[in-house]
């Protein structure tokens, strides 16, 4: 699409700041006002319509992207929305461990235990980690309580949540950025613990690097908009 503004400009209104692009209200794809809910995401997101060029490309307005997902997609199911990703701690990747070598074991161990002792802490819960990749059943209170933790945010947090769950696996990891203040790099290190370990034995090739590149990219992106929403 052909760039059809000038000017970008943050408005603050009775609900929340709109982006204007020469005095007119940018609208979602639904046709929906895109409101913000605080002034820093606004101005995140009218950044990403002054930096276009010529042409909008919609690949490089990420904010902008979610955005759009969490007012025309979560906010009107936002219960169902956020059930979806609870369900995530059914079969959270920081419970299934690697049965060997060794090495591998205590890699994961490292990185993966502290994360969920801090869980642990934060809502309560328990955890039931096992080695291999049959299934087990987490505690029911566990569940309803990581279930209740997600369904306490609103639709933009959600919108940067699911991002970071589905990228990395597991729902200890997102709610770890997003409530724990963890280091994103270290989290999406130790989300990909087991694929390094594959790398070091067989290689990477171009392709699959290009693959995860994009997907750290992604998960540092869901990262940056979840600290803007909260702020």
């Amino acid at each position: 699409m052909k760039r059809f503004y000038k000017n970008v400009s943050v408005v603050p209104g009775e609900t929340g700041y709109e982006i204007q692009l020469d005095d007119r209200p940018v609208r979602t794809p639904a046709r929906a006002p895109l409101t913000l809910p605080n002034a820093r995401l606004a101005e995140a997101i009218a950044e990403e319509w002054r930096a276009q060029g010529d042409t909008v490309d919609p690949r490089s307005m990420p904010f902008t992207g979610l955005a759009n997902g969490a007012i025309d997609q979560i906010a009107p199911q936002s219960d169902s929305f956020a059930a979806g990703i609870a369900r995530y701690g059914e079969s959270d990747l920081l419970c299934y461990r690697a049965e060997g070598p060794a090495e591998l074991v205590a890699r994961e161990a490292a990185a993966w235990d502290p994360l969920l002792d801090w869980a642990r802490r934060r809502y309560d819960v328990t955890f039931r980690v096992t080695q291999g990749i049959i299934p087990v059943d987490q505690p029911a209170e566990t569940l309803e309580r990581l279930a209740a933790a997600v369904a306490a945010f609103d639709p933009f947090t959600l919108a940067g949540l699911s991002a970071l769950v589905t990228l990395s696996g597991s729902l200890v990891c997102g709610l770890a950025v997003v409530e724990g203040g963890h280091d994103g790099d270290a989290i999406w290190t130790a989300a990909e613990i087991d694929e390094a370990w594959e790398i070091e034995q067989w290689g990477e090739d171009a392709e699959a690097a290009a693959r995860s590149a994009r997907r750290r990219d992604e998960f540092a992106m869901a990262r940056a908009f979840c600290e803007l929403t909260r702020a």
